[in-house]
């Protein structure tokens, strides 16, 4: 299999993407490409016959399949190796672990415009719009819900590590980047999304990116 990815500083989806990829188990190559740049307009324009243009990543190529949009990436790698790797096997937990992913990918797009991803960076927000406020409230409360009701066997959302952490790890790391304040459990939960093999590893690469673009360095 080969990924394809977007920069591991700004590109959130290519995050979610790659870490659904990890925790399939299965070996994968992975493609970085500068979005927004020369090699990505290639790259699109190569692709062009086996997926839609809608220039996004992250793009998994499997054989003959492409599969694109990191939703539909971790789903059918969890059709390839058990869903049980990334879905809770309670059902009642299942449930809202479907609902959480599904919130997170269609929804929140205050706090993405106004926080968009940034790894490399730190910054203090001096004003936070109601909505975006509101979202930040939503997520937390969701957390909180999530933890209570299903995270006694671990740390993460609902104990073991899994879809619902993959999809909002980039959030994680937006909280760090504009120094949003967090209760508590909500602070420890984030210090072990960090931790995380996986996110040390990509937030190092991220770290050692010399790609920028200054529209996201320019935000807030």
């Amino acid at each position: 299999m080969k990924l394809i990815i977007g920069n591991k500083n700004y590109s959130s989806w290519s995050l979610r993407g790659w870490l659904a990829a990890k925790q399939s188990g299965l070996h994968f190559d992975e493609l970085t490409v500068p979005i927004m740049g020369e090699e990505w307009d290639r790259l699109k324009h190569d692709m062009g016959e086996v997926q839609p243009s809608s220039g996004k990543v992250p793009i998994l190529w499997d054989g003959e399949a492409v599969v694109w949009d990191s939703l539909a990436i971790m789903e059918y790698l969890a059709d390839k190796v058990g869903r049980d790797r990334f879905w809770p096997k309670d059902e009642v937990a299942r449930a809202m672990a479907r609902a959480m992913v599904a919130e997170m990918h269609s929804g929140y797009q205050s706090l993405r415009k106004e926080m968009p991803m940034n790894i490399r960076r730190r910054v203090q927000l001096a004003d936070v719009s109601e909505q975006t406020q509101h979202d930040i409230v939503r997520i937390l409360t969701l957390w909180a819900e999530a933890r209570a009701r299903h995270g006694s066997s671990g740390p993460y959302l609902f104990g073991t590590f899994g879809a619902a952490d993959i999809f909002y790890a980039p959030v994680v790391t937006r909280f760090v980047t504009y120094g949003i304040g967090v209760p508590g459990f909500a602070q420890a939960y984030m210090e072990v999304i960090a931790e995380h093999e996986w996110m040390r590893a990509w937030t190092g690469a991220a770290e050692e990116e010399q790609w920028v673009i200054e529209q996201y360095e320019l935000a807030v």
